[in-house]
C-alpha cells in the first residue's frame, strides 16, 4: 500500500480524534471533581490561590535579587499552579478516605487502588456481620488485611494465617487491621504502610505463591462485601440476610 494512503490518514484522524475526546473527558471529570470539592471544603480556595501567589512572589523576589525577576515571574506562577494542583489531589484524596472510612468494604476498595504489581483477593475471611479479612500478595509477601469489630476479626486473622502459613512455607506473612485504635492502621494510611514494607520475594515466587492460595479462595466462605465502601444509609439488616443465604 502507497505511503500515506487514505486509509493511513483515516486512521490517523481517528486515532486523533479519540485523544481529543478523552482529552475532553479528563478535562470535564477534573472541573466536576473540583466543583464538588469546592463545595465541601471551604479551604481549598484559599489553599490553592495562596500556592500560587506565595510561589511567584518568592520566584520574583529571587529574580530581584539576580536582576531576572521578569524571567522568573512566569516560572514561579507555572510552580504554584503545579502546587495547586497538589493541594487540590491531596485534598480530595483527604475528604474520599474521610466519607469512606468506617463503611463496610472500605478497606477492599483501598487495596483495589494499590499502585503497583499487587495481586488482591477480597474477602478470603468475613462474618455476616461484614467484617473481612482480605489477602494480599506483593513483594513483601502475604499481607493479611482486615476490617470490622477487632474482637471478631482478631480471630479471623489467626484463623487465616494459619491456613495460610501451610502453603507458603517461610514466606513472610503480614496481618493488618484498619482502623484508628493503638495497633491499627488507619485507612488513609492503608496503600503507604504496604509500600513500605520491605520487599522479601520476586515476582516468580508471587505467581507460585498466587497459584497454591487460589484453592483456599475457591473454597472460601466469608461473607461477600459490597465493591467499594457501603453508602451511610444502607440497610444493614438486608444485607446480613443476603450474606447468610450464601
Amino acid at each position: 500500500m502507497a505511503r500515506g494512503s487514505k486509509p493511513d490518514k483515516e486512521a490517523k484522524a481517528a486515532a486523533k480524534a479519540a485523544r481529543k475526546q478523552a482529552s475532553k473527558e479528563r478535562r470535564t471529570q477534573l472541573w466536576q471533581a473540583f466543583q464538588l470539592q469546592r463545595k465541601e471544603d471551604k479551604l481549598l480556595l484559599p489553599w490553592m490561590i495562596g500556592a500560587i501567589v506565595v510561589s511567584t512572589l518568592v520566584f520574583f523576589l529571587i529574580g530581584l535579587i539576580f536582576g531576572i525577576e521578569w524571567f522568573l515571574l512566569p516560572v514561579g506562577l507555572l510552580v504554584g499552579v503545579l502546587l495547586a494542583f497538589v493541594i487540590f489531589g491531596r485534598r480530595v484524596q483527604k475528604t474520599v478516605y474521610g466519607k469512606a472510612e468506617g463503611q463496610a468494604g472500605a478497606a477492599a476498595w483501598a487495596l483495589d487502588n494499590l499502585q503497583g504489581s499487587w495481586r488482591v483477593t477480597h474477602a478470603v475471611a468475613g462474618t455476616t456481620q461484614l467484617d473481612a479479612v482480605h489477602r494480599v500478595i506483593g513483594r513483601p509477601g502475604v499481607i493479611l488485611v482486615a476490617e470490622g469489630a477487632p474482637q471478631r476479626v482478631k480471630a479471623l486473622l489467626a484463623q487465616e494465617k494459619k491456613r495460610v502459613a501451610r502453603l507458603v512455607g517461610d514466606t513472610p506473612i503480614y496481618d493488618i487491621v484498619v482502623g484508628n485504635d493503638e495497633g491499627q492502621v488507619p485507612l488513609s494510611q492503608l496503600q503507604k504502610h504496604l509500600s513500605k514494607l520491605p520487599r522479601n520475594i520476586d515476582t516468580k515466587r508471587m505467581d507460585a505463591i498466587e497459584g497454591r492460595l487460589a484453592a483456599l479462595s475457591t473454597k472460601k466462605s466469608g461473607a461477600a462485601l459490597p465493591k467499594g465502601p457501603m453508602p451511610a444509609g444502607a440497610k444493614m439488616r438486608s444485607v446480613q440476610r443476603t450474606m447468610r443465604r450464601r
